[in-house]
């Protein structure tokens, strides 16, 4: 029963979330696969690495495709993308931590903007309703 309850309620934060806040749960699942992929590799479970890397691998592309290539910076995260995915490829041949790593740090970075980013975008709505 608390299994089904949590699912929906997962399944409630996606549906009513902002395309904004789908961007950060992306960006939060991307880490968490990242992670279960090293720990996964630290302990010699092969087959649940991989199957870590595969999802963190689905969110970059889900990431990537999303972009709005109307933006000039879109090109900028194209390439961050795609050398993240080159890592988590990497990773995933080899078990090694090594390119999760470099892909962590970056994936890391790109969501703490994002979040500040959102955060600076709220604080003007609410000033912008307050004048």
């Amino acid at each position: 029963m608390t299994y089904n309850a949590l699912n929906q309620y997962k399944q409630n934060a996606v549906f009513t979330a902002t395309p904004e806040e789908l961007t950060l749960m992306l960006y939060d699942g991307g880490i968490k696969f990242m992670n279960i992929a090293k720990y996964s590799i630290e302990n010699n479970d092969v087959q649940r690495a991989h199957e870590a890397l595969i999802r963190a691998q689905d969110i970059i592309i889900e990431l990537n495709s999303s972009l709005n290539m109307e933006y000039e910076i879109s090109t900028n995260f194209r390439r961050l993308y795609g050398f993240i995915l080159d890592k988590l490829i990497d990773a995933n041949i080899q078990k090694n931590m090594e390119p999760i790593d470099e892909a962590l740090d970056i994936l890391i970075e790109m969501r703490d903007t994002w979040k500040e980013a959102m955060q600076q975008v709220k604080k003007k709505v609410y000033q912008n309703r307050q004048v």
